[in-house]
């Protein structure tokens, strides 16, 4: 795991290589091991490493081809690298999944190695015959690359801040990402908080010439089959699944490195923990952690005891969360999205001392249906009488701000929210709404989750990986598990009551979501947290409303993207949202995130 950066023009650029190098050491927390560039020209890459796979400096990049034609810069993991290096003839002088990527690229061409590649990454590489830079990332989006582009030139890095770094690129507020946060808790793909600056998107590359022309080619999309049978062996489908989840997770554990699990007591970091532990023979180490108002110790350590795990307990204190909160929007380079980033992160600061891979449990949910409330959204559709579409009344319970709140108190566009309603409305077209909601998530909501996995863990530098985000497993599931399998009735009856009632009285009582995950997970977990209700990851903020009151009367005071005059308006009814402390919560970050990012001059 690593952090890229790069500068290609098609004129001389002055100070090339004090550019780049301000670039790497703008993110050297994700890569402390070793930090390299590569100049050829009016092209420079720059590269900051975590050594997981091949320590040896042998691994260091930037990476050559034997013929010196390919170059390359890459951040992430080739989890199937071994079995992609037996199909090639080339003659490896390390152990690395680097040097797979270029013997492929070399040997087979980009396309090839591209079909091949199973893992998360984002990848510069250019040839210096044909003068071409391709920048490309993971189908999923677990691994970030974010760009710049002029007719003269494009800037890329893994973080936003090294683009900022390289003295070539102003730093403009983009005002219509405010209205796009607040409803997602992030900017999807391709924009950003930054005018002009953009995040590749998933499954995605880029293609640019000498000329600084441009092709965008998408490479994967969710998979077009969704299974509804109604008739199905639910057995040998469990067995089949449990064997897809197992690969997925032992691919996770290829490392060179110490390794451990996040195990918050739930269902999906329980299972991991349970897996990896059978799979390895040393005791690994997991990590919980939680508030003294609130956290779920009981639960993490049933599992850690039945393990022999070394079991680490963090707690947390509102003063910390308070002390983290500024730092780490400046790593994150954006307003945080959820307000457990900032446990998160503490809590990898603590596993760094001990381990530098993480397995984590981001996509379970997405994977099988497991937010109950608004995955049953169809089925409360079918059961109510309304006026709206389905996308309509989907986005009413999905969205974190609501748009009538926002149309209240914001003065920016929504030229955003437009573009996405459009585009999203039309991929929902002639596809039953069951299979949209899936869709929703994999291909928007998730983002937002990577998005914080990576910062929380690479600003201590550490690797995140997520087996449930494995390209291959999404295939399996989309195409072979029934959407019976994955949210099931626990009778007839209670689906008949159901229809009379919302999903947020019903979900996990009259249903089961995440059905054959459960299944699973009984087979290495015990019932009592197999069964658990879904908590998520708490932080009491609405306890902290007090709190959270006078930053806002300190920070939101007569900022332009509030409508004047509205701000007492905005705190009172803030009160009365379900999620009173994180909607404050989401105002305030887009202030701190401003004050850092746009009062200085970055170019030079």
């Amino acid at each position: 795991m690593c952090g890229i950066t790069g500068i290609y023009s098609n004129k001389i650029i002055t100070n090339l290589e004090k550019r780049i190098v301000s670039m790497n050491d703008s993110i050297i927390h994700r890569g402390p091991d070793a930090g390299d560039f590569f100049i050829d020209n009016k092209l420079a890459f720059g590269h900051r490493r975590l050594s997981i796979i091949d320590t040896s400096v042998h691994a260091n990049q930037p990476m050559h081809s034997k013929s010196n034609v390919w170059h390359m810069v890459f951040n992430g993991e080739i989890y199937n690298f071994k079995e992609i290096k037996e199909e090639l003839s080339y003659s490896f002088l390390t152990s690395s999944d680097s040097e797979v990527i270029i013997a492929a690229v070399e040997e087979k061409g980009f396309d090839w190695f591209i079909d091949k590649a199973n893992g998360m990454f984002a990848i510069a590489l250019y040839n210096s015959l044909s003068k071409e830079l391709y920048l490309v990332r993971d189908r999923l989006g677990i691994k970030p690359l974010y760009y710049y582009r002029d007719k003269d030139k494009i800037v890329f890095s893994s973080e936003i801040k090294a683009i900022l770094s390289s003295g070539l690129v102003a730093a403009k507020f983009n005002e219509l990402a405010v209205d796009e946060y607040l409803g997602n808790r992030y900017v999807r793909a391709p924009y950003t908080f930054f005018e002009n600056i953009y995040q590749l998107e998933a499954g995605a590359y880029l293609k640019i010439d000498y000329s600084m022309d441009l092709i965008q080619q998408k490479y994967w999309e969710i998979p077009q089959n969704f299974n509804t049978d109604q008739s199905f062996n639910e057995e040998e489908l469990k067995q089949e699944f449990e064997k897809e989840l197992i690969k997925s997770i032992k691919y996770r554990l290829i490392s060179d490195v110490p390794l451990g699990t996040y195990l918050s007591g739930g269902v999906d970091s329980s299972l991991i923990t349970a897996i990896t532990a059978k799979s390895k023979k040393e005791p690994i180490n997991t990590y919980t952690i939680g508030f003294p108002e609130l956290n779920e110790f009981e639960y993490s350590k049933i599992i850690a005891e039945q393990y022999g795990t070394i079991h680490h307990e963090i707690m947390m204190t509102k003063k910390d969360y308070v002390d983290n909160w500024e730092r780490l929007i400046g790593f994150k380079d954006a307003p945080l999205g959820v307000p457990n980033e900032i446990p998160l992160a503490v809590m990898s600061k603590k596993l760094k001392e001990k381990i530098t891979v993480v397995l984590s449990g981001e996509g379970a949910d997405e994977l099988m249906g497991g937010y109950g409330r608004i995955f049953r959204a169809p089925f409360d559709y079918k059961n109510e009488d309304t006026n709206l579409t389905f996308y309509e009344y989907l986005i009413n319970d999905y969205e974190y701000v609501s748009r009538e709140m926002r149309d209240n108190f914001l003065t920016t566009s929504i030229e955003y929210r437009k573009e996405f309603d459009k585009k999203i409305v039309k991929d929902f077209y002639n596809k039953s709404n069951e299979e949209n909601v899936f869709r929703f998530f994999h291909k928007f909501h998730v983002k937002g989750l990577l998005q914080r996995v990576d910062m929380t863990t690479m600003q201590t530098s550490v690797e995140a990986r997520v087996p449930f985000l494995d390209h291959k497993l999404i295939e399996f599931v989309y195409t072979k598990i029934p959407y019976n399998l994955k949210l099931k009735w626990k009778s007839k009856k209670e689906e008949i009551k159901a229809m009379k009632i919302k999903s947020s009285e019903y979900s996990e009582t009259s249903d089961t979501p995440k059905y054959l995950l459960r299944e699973v997970a009984y087979n290495h977990i015990p019932k009592s947290i197999v069964d658990r209700k879904k908590v998520g990851f708490p932080v009491p903020l609405t306890k902290w409303f007090n709190n959270l009151e006078e930053m806002a009367k300190e920070l939101l005071t007569n900022v332009f993207w509030l409508k004047e005059g509205t701000l007492n308006n905005l705190l009172e009814k803030s009160k009365k949202e379900p999620r009173a402390g994180q909607v404050l919560w989401m105002f305030i970050n887009i202030e701190i995130f401003r004050k850092q990012y746009f009062f200085k001059d970055w170019e030079w």
